[in-house]
């Protein structure tokens, strides 16, 4: 097979029809938008609670730090591959970062530090699927008890809450008063419009597109698969040390708990957004509305004073819900002439 250069990809033009009306409506990301606006139509209905600026901006407290990790997720997803210890990183990261808090270490260095550990946890995880060509699935399961257990061994039943104020206060005051924004929510901002121009607008994104459609013909065209998966283990790492960091400040506290069960969330949150899990197809705006929905539908069921178990069964659909309604779609537009 004759090797064809990665940058030959900024030269591809597809020639396609143009899309009608119908098969945009079938589009995912308009579903999701669809789904988002009936959502909140639903909860301003039921609650005069629901639109309150405030209420709103409080919220994103509760899944912005699911956001940042959800957008590496994505991209790993993306190319076929999926990490299921990004909770235990976070818990693992938190956990450097008080010991390094008790050891007299600044609000500055605890950030890096949270930042190094997850790079490095990712970057092993990385090394064990692309060097040793394990599957990615089973060694994150193994990572997610390995990194776990070293924060319950080291902390037990115990806990860190002596962070000083300077350091829980950068996460849980308004970095803008109107309107009211939080740090974690605007970095989510931020970093999501980042990784949708890279994705969408680069030939490093269309390598990950290559990746995930024929892992085996993207390698012969020249792109370096195992360079690129090991790389997007290392970002996702490095998300939810930042996570960690994000989440320690605002509860002030590093518990051997800390983000217990949030993978199944990242996960519904990237999925539910579009991103195939088998690979090759997906959006990060798509993902970045699936975010919204998640969050304002938890946030209304909460106000009408659901129970937490409720709304778990509600996630869980969704999850099932958005791995079998893409497969409908694609089988309604398949259909079409």
């Amino acid at each position: 097979m004759t090797d064809v250069p990665a940058e030959s990809l900024r030269y591809q033009v597809l020639d396609r029809a143009p899309l009608r009306w119908s098969d945009r409506l079938l589009r995912w990301e308009t579903i999701l938008v669809i789904l988002l606006v009936a959502v909140v139509v639903f909860n301003t209905i039921l609650s005069p609670y629901f639109l309150d600026l405030y209420n709103l901006s409080d919220t994103t407290q509760n899944f912005s730090e699911k956001a940042i990790v959800a957008l590496g997720m994505a991209l790993l997803i993306l190319v076929r591959e999926i990490d299921l210890s990004v909770a235990a990183i976070m818990a693992l990261a938190s956990l450097a970062m008080g010991l390094a808090m008790q050891a007299g270490a600044g609000p500055g260095t605890l950030v890096l530090i949270a930042l190094a550990v997850g790079a490095l946890c990712g970057a092993f995880n990385g090394l064990l699927v692309t060097a040793f060509g394990l599957p990615a699935i089973v060694v994150t399961i193994g990572t997610m008890s390995l990194y776990r257990g070293i924060a319950q061994v080291v902390l037990g039943d115990g806990a860190i809450t002596t962070y000083p104020p300077e350091f829980t206060e950068w996460a849980q005051n308004f970095i803008l008063d109107e309107p009211p924004l939080y740090l974690a929510f605007s970095l989510f901002l931020a970093l999501a419009a980042v990784f949708a121009v890279v994705l969408h607008g680069t030939v490093w994104g269309r390598m990950l597109y290559a990746i995930g459609n024929n892992p085996v013909a993207a390698r012969y065209s020249g792109i370096p698969v195992g360079r690129i998966r090991f790389i997007l283990f290392v970002l996702t790492g490095l998300l939810a040390g930042l996570a960690a960091a994000l989440l320690t400040a605002r509860i002030g506290s590093t518990r051997p708990n800390l983000a217990l069960g949030w993978e199944l969330d990242i996960v519904t949150m990237v999925v539910l957004g579009g991103v195939s899990i088998a690979g090759g197809s997906g959006t990060i705006p798509g993902v970045v509305i699936a975010v919204f929905v998640l969050g304002l539908a938890t946030f209304g069921l909460t106000l009408l004073n659901v129970p937490g178990i409720v709304i778990n069964v509600v996630i869980g659909l969704l999850l099932v819900a958005s791995i079998a309604l893409p497969i409908i779609v694609r089988r309604l537009i398949a259909r079409r002439p």
